[in-house]
């Protein structure tokens, strides 16, 4: 069943069911995206929408397991060891023109930037559990001292980001 953002954003206890009324009232009449109206109207932090709409997106899309992916080396040639692991993605192959890219709910949104900004093709996002990705990135885009749990190690994202020398790609 199909989650809708407001549902999502209640559910959390960032909005209540009249303010989600408001906001969609709101869009019938503007056509502007419900987060953009929710940050407008009620000062609602993008993070929190971010958040939702992740959760939103994770349920919609499918789950895989990497394991039994086949992969295409020119979708995996476009991302290095270090954006892999840093953004938690693991392209998997073309579809068409869009490449399809697995992540985690939890570093979807990171993901997301990443691949709007600087992968430079359309792309697909379907999710996997932590651990069958941590194990397909140690295998397709190994680096020192990674291991499958490192993919729920929130220190990691800050020993990538400062250029530790034993994590160059």
């Amino acid at each position: 069943m199909e989650s809708r953002l407001g549902q999502l954003l209640v559910e959390s206890g960032v909005l209540d069911t009249q303010q989600v009324d408001r906001i969609v009232a709101q869009q019938q009449t503007t056509g502007e995206p419900f987060g953009l109206l929710a940050e407008r109207l009620f000062g609602v932090d993008p993070q929190r929408i971010e958040e939702a709409w992740a959760r939103q997106y994770a349920g919609l899309t499918r789950t895989v397991d990497p394991a039994v992916e086949v992969f295409d080396e020119q979708a995996a040639g476009l991302i290095t060891r270090r954006q892999a692991w840093q953004f938690r993605i693991l392209p998997i192959r073309f579809d068409g023109r869009e490449m399809i890219v697995a992540t985690t709910q939890r570093h979807l949104r990171r993901a997301l930037r990443f691949a709007t900004n600087v992968v430079g093709v359309p792309v697909f996002f379907v999710m996997a559990e932590p651990s069958a990705l941590g194990r397909a990135l140690c295998k397709r885009y190994p680096l020192p001292g990674m291991t499958p749990q490192s993919v729920d190690d929130e220190t990691l994202d800050h020993r990538l980001e400062s250029g530790s020398r034993d994590l160059a790609a």
